[in-house]
């Protein structure tokens, strides 16, 4: 049995939602013409709150749109140190939106309204204008931390006084919305964008959603078609992600659950120096100085349970849709075993 913790992304389509595909009534999307994306575009933009809604590939082509309708060069994103949209969408900002990047040491991946106060350019010909703040909820390298909701808003006001706009990236926002507080629609209220990938915890095969208003969801479909991501056929695909919207968001919990028994598990090895605060499916832990964690690694992945490097001394496990109770009590003795 091989056990699959380096992300949710490796979750395949249930039989259930197989046959959603399979039944999928589809058509040309560039022509709009595809009443399965049309059907859950709709969706993703109501369920936040939102006027409309465009499907793309993936989260980073959703973030690079979102950020690219916001600004124009030269000007300023002002985001986490270790947020997505600056650590692992390939330098997009610049490359796609000619944007400098402003980057901020958040409480594990959470940026504060006083905070962002501080970075935001004086008018001053020698710096770039600040135009966008993004925010990750939840934030990937933060162990999976959530955003109060709080925060949030003051952010929003923030925003609103200075002239900038906010945009999200909502990768896992459903797994923040099944612990928090607050609703789709409270996050659509305090962003003008929402990434929602619907391929990670939801279980979807492919895509991601961007939802904000028709003004920016026209423009975003002018840069999609930019970027090369115009699909035809599509709705095979949207049908997958209606039916993780309609039937995967309240069971994330399951996952989330694992998670914590997982770190609990961990938190007694004596390979363990400390295992970040688990707030929902994300596990990191941070290997002691003593041992080489690439070691640790390398035991799990001949044993059968493949688990991923996450900085120096640092391993990440995520618990997802194709993660079962079973394997979790498996995955449990194999980390015991190699203590």
């Amino acid at each position: 049995m091989i056990i699959d913790l380096r992300s949710d992304t490796v979750t395949v389509p249930t039989p259930e939602m197989q046959e959603a595909m399979f039944a999928a009534p589809i058509g040309d999307d560039v022509f709009g013409e595809d009443p399965t994306v049309n059907r859950l575009e709709e969706l993703g933009a109501n369920l936040f709150g939102k006027e409309a809604g465009i499907f793309c590939p993936s989260g980073t082509m959703t973030n690079q749109i979102g950020i690219k309708i916001h600004t124009n060069p030269p000007g300023e994103v002002i985001c986490d140190e270790n947020s997505h949209v600056y650590m692992y969408e390939g330098g997009g900002i610049g490359f796609n939106a000619g944007l400098a990047t402003k980057l901020l040491k958040g409480d594990r991946g959470r940026l504060t309204a006083a905070a962002i106060e501080a970075a935001i350019n004086p008018d001053d010909v020698h710096k770039p204008v600040s135009q966008l703040v993004s925010l990750e909820n939840t934030c990937n390298r933060g162990g999976g931390s959530i955003y109060e909701l709080n925060e949030i808003k003051k952010i929003r006001s923030l925003c609103d006084e200075k002239g900038l706009k906010l945009h999200l990236d909502g990768a896992r926002i459903f797994n923040a919305l099944v612990e928090a507080d607050y609703t789709a629609r409270d996050m659509g209220q305090q962003f003008d964008t929402i990434s929602i990938c619907l391929s990670k915890g939801l279980g979807a095969p492919v895509g991601s959603l961007l939802v904000g208003s028709k003004a920016d969801i026209k423009q975003a479909r002018r840069i999609r078609k930019l970027f090369g991501g115009g699909m035809r056929q599509a709705g095979y695909i949207a049908a997958a992600g209606i039916y993780a919207l309609e039937n995967h968001v309240d069971r994330l919990k399951e996952d989330h659950r694992r998670a914590k028994e997982l770190g609990a598990a961990l938190e007694a090895l004596p390979y363990t120096k400390s295992v970040m605060p688990i707030d929902t499916n994300i596990v990191v832990l941070n290997v002691a100085e003593s041992i080489d964690s690439q070691e640790i690694i390398r035991k799990l992945g001949e044993k059968g349970v493949k688990v991923i490097a996450f900085g120096p001394q640092q391993i990440r496990m995520v618990t997802h849709l194709n993660f079962n109770d079973d394997m979790l009590a498996e995955t449990i003795k194999t980390l015991k075993s190699i203590a």
